[in-house]
C-alpha cells in the first residue's frame, strides 16, 4: 500500500515520530512518503499570522497518516488550515497522532485528535485509528513506541 504521511512539525518532535512510523511501515512491505506542511510567517504559528507555502497534495496516496503538534490546548493552527484546504477523500483511510507536552491526554491530545477526525470524516476519508504521544521525558520512548506499533498495525493485511 502506498501510505503518505503528511506533519506538521514546529520543533521537530512530530517529525521524528513520523519518521519512526515510517521505517516500520516500509519494514511491513508498505511504500511510505513522509511530507511537512510548510508555512511563512511568525512561529510558533497564530491563526492568521502565517500561509501555508508546502501543501502536501494527497491525491496519489491510497491511505494517508496525518501528524501534529498541540499548541495551546489545542490542535496547531497549521493543520486545521491544512485539514481545511484538503480535497474530498472518499473511503481513504486515515489515521491520526498527535503529539503533546502535558501528560493528561484530555488537555489538547483527545480534542486534537477530534478535530482531524472531524475534518477528515467530512471530507468522505474513513479514520481507521488515532493516537497521542506524551513528549514529556517520563511518557515519550513509551508513548512513542506504542504510537508507532499502533499506527503500522492499521494498515496490517491492507
Amino acid at each position: 500500500m502506498n501510505i503518505g504521511l503528511v506533519v506538521y512539525s514546529h520543533t521537530g518532535n512530530t517529525f521524528r515520530v513520523a519518521e519512526k512510523i515510517k521505517v516500520k511501515l516500509e519494514e511491513r512491505g508498505h511504500t511510505a512518503n513522509l511530507e511537512q506542511i510548510q508555512i511563512s510567517g511568525d512561529k510558533p504559528a497564530q491563526p492568521g499570522k502565517f500561509e501555508l507555502t508546502g501543501i502536501p497534495a494527497i491525491e496519489a496516496y491510497d491511505a494517508l497518516i496525518l501528524g501534529a503538534p498541540v499548541q495551546a490546548f489545542s490542535l496547531n493552527p497549521v493543520m486545521k488550515a491544512y485539514l481545511a484546504q484538503l480535497p474530498r477523500m472518499e473511503g481513504k483511510k486515515v489515521a491520526l497522532f498527535v503529539t503533546k507536552q502535558l501528560p493528561a491526554l484530555w488537555l489538547g491530545g483527545t480534542g486534537s485528535i477530534k478535530i482531524m477526525k472531524q475534518e477528515c470524516e467530512s471530507r468522505g476519508a474513513k479514520v481507521i485509528g488515532s493516537d497521542i504521544v506524551v513528549w514529556a521525558p517520563s511518557k515519550r520512548d513509551q508513548t512513542t513506541t506504542a504510537c508507532v506499533n499502533n499506527m503500522q498495525s492499521y494498515f496490517t493485511g491492507s
